[in-house]
């Protein structure tokens, strides 16, 4: 059986891949909400697909449980389809690396998905149905020199996927964690003239996940890697 999906919340969304699933899954007649530690920048995005906009610091609790009220109130019920889409990254040699700066990126990186995964199972548990999706990276599978934070946080979101894949998928809710295993165009990361396809398509990424939830639950996915044809691995 295809599910279907009607109200989707995007956790992390911005001018990249959070826009692109926006517009998507808009086209596809879902209402969507959308959520940024400064809502000031969805404006623009909201404005375009006629979401609903939010300010969420995402690894506040509190903040997190009155954005899922805020998004039950004003989609017309809780969210069907949640995207986890944030990160914290912080770069630097480990004996210079700054220890509060690195918890508050494990906090965005991590923490933060656990809460609204949380909050997002709360609400699809009682009706069996419902999609968790998180956006992960090359450093969720292989932590780079000079990037502890980064591979900390996103190893430890790809083992919160892959838990609540094992526990939710049997209750009829799909989770997903996607490996975006490169750079990501965008309007101020434009794909290079001498390297044509070296940089992912933000709305070829949200195809796929639009793919993902199309499967049929006989046969669902829980983990995705995506990268250019031309990476080398």
């Amino acid at each position: 059986m295809t599910p279907d999906y009607r109200r989707a919340l995007i956790v992390g969304a911005g001018s990249g891949l959070g826009a692109s699933l926006a517009r998507l899954f808009t086209a596809e007649g879902m209402r969507v909400g959308i959520a940024a530690r400064d809502a000031g920048r969805l404006a623009e995005l909201a404005r375009e697909t006629g979401a609903v906009a939010a300010t969420c610091d995402a690894a506040d609790r509190a903040q997190v449980d009155a954005l899922f009220a805020k998004m039950e109130e004003t989609l017309g019920g809780p969210p069907d389809v949640v995207v986890y889409n944030v990160s914290g990254r912080v770069r630097g040699e480990i004996g210079s690396l700054d220890p509060d700066a690195v918890a508050a990126a494990l906090s965005a990186g991590a923490y933060g998905g656990f809460l609204v995964a949380q909050a997002a199972a709360r609400r699809m548990l009682p009706q069996h149905h419902g999609a968790i999706l998180f956006t992960g990276a090359s450093a969720s599978v292989k932590g780079y020199a000079r990037s502890a934070p980064f591979a900390m946080g996103k190893f430890a979101l790809r083992g919160l996927a892959q838990s609540l894949a094992r526990e939710l998928a049997p209750q009829g809710i799909h989770v997903g964690h996607f490996v975006i295993d490169g750079g990501i165009a965008s309007a101020v990361r434009t794909v290079p003239a001498d390297k044509p396809d070296s940089l992912l398509d933000p709305d070829a990424i949200a195809r796929a996940y639009l793919a993902l939830l199309r499967q049929d639950r006989s046969a669902w996915t829980w983990e995705v890697e995506l990268r250019p044809w031309v990476e080398t691995f």
